[in-house]
């Protein structure tokens, strides 16, 4: 997964929800991001990490656990790997002999395969531990909080669901790689003259975006985690969290290593039971990202949608000029600003498409007084556009793809994608 697939991730559904983040929340700068094509392959324990002062995590795009919001990344993950990497430099006094996690963003599906590839050192992620899985890699947990995994449906559905067993003969959208999919094959043993039909997602979605897919009428079933059920049914009204279907009780969830890193498998255990269930900081951490709901719904409120209404009409003035698609664009800028337009960056970017006065000046964009709305919007659209055809407008590279290219190259500059 490069930055296209990065960007996929977030702009698929950014119209539907917040990324703001709770108070004291940790942040990093964007270039902490590595896309795995410029990851050099190696499959060190932590000694020659150390040596190396520089553990490469692999993580997977999400609303509340790894996400970009005004050019920095944020998320329960990244915080959990901050303190993880203060504790990897305590004591160390010179920066430059510091440690540095740096995060490779993929599809949930890759991290395995991307973690026994050598192109991350930990798989960062609310992995389920089942017996397949320890086949192939070793996971650090804390073996503390126990995970069900539910069936969710559509409550305005005409589908009925009273058993298990119900689930026979129907379509069941899941994650792809996940072990959702390995459950309900188990449960296929059971009546495998109707077995229930598996259909695994996009790799690019997410369990919160087949919940999305889901509250809309799209898809009728699904399975997800209990506690990412529970905190989405607080803001996705038409979906129905049924504690009494359950395809797998008190599962454990974990990191996943190598298993020749022993070493490294170690020290993340001891790090886990420094923030596991019921510890302080472990209780702080999961109920600022798991235990409430605002965050996820702020672009619900009548407030955020007159913001999407009040805009939208000039997105799509430029959009067509440029013959671009409005609703990346307006995604793209609620990412960069929130819609909006009063915002001035450390670094000088202006308003609602957060552009460099330098950049809107530019003779290939042209644009002048971009602290003007209507002529902000121009600008970082006429620069979409210019990114789009001058590094993209490949035939080797999708149609679909040009677009998430340039939005990609937006943020982190031709050069790096």
């Amino acid at each position: 997964m490069n930055l296209i697939s990065i960007y996929k991730a977030f702009l698929v559904s950014i119209l539907l929800f917040s990324t703001s983040v709770a108070v004291a929340e940790v942040e990093h700068d964007f270039q902490r991001l590595v896309p795995n094509y410029v990851s050099e392959r190696y499959t060190d324990d932590l000694n020659k990490l150390k040596q190396r002062r520089l553990i490469r995590a692999l993580v997977v795009p999400s609303r509340t656990d790894f996400y970009i919001r005004n050019g920095k990344i944020s998320g329960l993950v990244v915080k959990l790997l901050d303190n993880y990497e203060k504790s990897l430099n305590k004591g160390i006094k010179k920066e430059d002999e510091k440690i540095q996690i740096v995060y490779v963003p993929i599809d949930f599906d890759q991290l395995i395969p991307y973690l026994l590839d050598g192109k991350g050192d930990i798989a960062a992620s609310f992995i389920t531990i089942t017996g397949a899985r320890t086949k192939l890699v070793d996971f650090a947990s804390s073996h503390t909080r126990t995970i069900n995994e539910l069936v969710i449906t559509n409550r305005n559905s005409n589908i009925s669901l009273s058993s298990l067993e119900d689930l026979a003969g129907k379509e069941v959208y899941v994650l792809k790689g996940s072990s959702y999919i390995e459950h309900l094959e188990q449960l296929n043993k059971t009546w495998p003259d109707n077995p229930i039909k598996i259909v695994e997602a996009q790799e690019h979605l997410s369990s919160e975006d087949i919940m999305e897919m889901l509250n809309e009428g799209i898809i009728d079933i699904t399975v997800v985690d209990d506690f990412k059920a529970n905190l989405w049914a607080k803001v996705l009204p038409n979906i129905e969290v049924r504690d009494d279907l359950i395809i797998n009780s008190s599962g454990f969830v974990g990191w996943a290593i190598r298993k020749n890193n022993p070493e490294l498998k170690q020290d993340l255990e001891l790090f886990k039971n420094k923030v596991k269930k019921g510890t302080l900081l472990g209780n702080i951490l999961f109920n600022q990202y798991y235990g409430r709901d605002q965050k996820l719904a702020n672009l619900r409120s009548p407030e955020e949608r007159e913001k999407f209404s009040k805009h939208v009409e000039l997105f799509k003035k430029y959009a067509d000029q440029y013959e671009l698609d409005y609703l990346k664009l307006i995604a793209q800028a609620y990412q960069e600003s929130g819609l909006n337009q009063h915002l001035v960056s450390p670094r000088g970017a202006v308003g609602i498409m957060q552009l460099l006065p330098s950049t809107a000046a530019d003779k290939n964009v042209d644009v002048a007084n971009i602290k003007v709305l209507e002529n902000n919007i121009h600008a970082g659209t006429k620069y979409m556009s210019f990114l789009k055809t001058r590094y993209f407008d490949d035939p080797e590279i999708k149609v679909e793809d040009q677009m998430f290219f340039a939005l990609a190259a937006y943020n982190a500059g031709p050069a790096n994608v």
